[in-house]
């Protein structure tokens, strides 16, 4: 079978990740890989899900695309190609002009984001007058703008608050506002909505939405949520120890998934104890392997050539890409 990557190969990309690993050094020898040889590419206007569970590497990805690795991480091989440039090579003044312009990112934690002596206003508005230079007066009013498009309550008000009389929801807003305040032509969303009601998150994900489609922007969506991913992403991929082990479509994804541990992650948000029972077999191996697929030791499927054979990610149907020997058929 053709071994291809998630690259799209026909239409312009927004921003392409080539072959992409991340290293952090290790007391006890060799360095361990928190991404390793990663690939995709990302549309125009498109929103691409990343689902994995806790320490695939999400945050780790979501942060190198920016140049801004946990340390002490690095990036020690790939590319990640935007408007023509390689962020990896970029000199870090060049990536300084480009975040929070060009490139944004949504974090969970605003509260390490937000300086606590600033007015949230100033601080939304300092981002458009840095980056787009203008005028204080009208990027105060853009600000306020702003603050009310993601629906915070009275925004002229909330203008001159601090980020402690915010409650945590409406910090994230704010947040959410300094991220996409000079619409960026491309977002990483890590985890963004995690801290808000049901509510205030479908209309943060509207907007979102909306600025994909208005402005051409593309997203990298990381979220715990997978029903979120099914209701809001494009496409949805699924991260394991820092390798891509399935991507396709929403619709496909969903209906026909293929990878042990996307259906392993599916089960997980099932209420419907007869599918849990029958998309969670017992496991079947124990151990883990250093030259085979990174899942072997949790795969129901896993065989001998598992062990010792890692496999590639292959298109098993069109724009359906899987990295197993045995997928699971339907």
């Amino acid at each position: 079978m053709l071994q291809v990557t998630s690259l799209p190969s026909t239409e312009e990309q927004t921003l392409a990740i080539k072959d992409l690993s991340v290293h952090f050094p290790s007391l006890s020898g060799p360095t361990r890989a928190a991404i390793e040889g990663l690939s995709l590419g990302i549309r125009p206007g498109e929103i691409v899900g990343l689902v994995g569970e806790s320490g695939a590497g999400k945050t780790v990805l979501a942060r190198s695309l920016l140049g801004l690795p946990p340390k002490p991480g690095r990036i020690t091989s790939g590319s990640v190609q935007f408007q023509g440039k390689d962020l990896v090579k970029l000199p870090e003044k060049e990536l300084q002009k480009l975040r929070g312009k060009a490139l944004s990112m949504i974090v969970p934690n605003p509260r390490a984001e937000l300086n606590p002596l600033i007015p949230v206003g100033e601080q939304i508005a300092t981002v458009l007058r840095v980056h787009l230079d203008v005028p204080r007066r009208e990027a105060l009013a853009a600000a306020c703008d702003m603050l009310r498009e993601v629906q915070i309550p009275d925004p002229i008000a909330r203008m001159n608050a601090l980020p402690h009389e915010l409650s945590g929801g409406m910090a994230q807003r704010v947040v959410i506002a300094i991220a996409l305040i000079c619409s960026p032509k491309f977002v990483v969303s890590d985890d963004a909505t995690s801290g808000l009601d049901v509510t205030v998150q479908a209309q943060i994900l509207t907007l979102l939405k909306r600025l994909a489609l208005e402005s051409r922007s593309s997203m990298l969506f990381i979220t715990r949520d997978i029903g979120i991913a099914a209701h809001f992403c494009d496409r949805v991929a699924v991260l394991y120890q820092g390798q891509i082990m399935e991507i396709a479509a929403r619709e496909d994804f969903f209906l026909r998934p293929g990878h042990p541990t996307t259906i392993m992650l599916m089960t997980a948000f099932s209420h419907n104890q007869r599918l849990r029972a029958l998309w969670a077999p017992p496991r079947a191996t124990t151990g883990s392997s250093t030259t085979g697929c990174v899942y072997y030791g949790r795969c129901p499927l896993a065989k001998d050539i598992c062990r010792e054979v890692r496999p590639p990610l292959e298109e098993r149907a069109p724009g359906h890409l899987i990295r197993c020997h045995f997928p699971v058929q339907r």
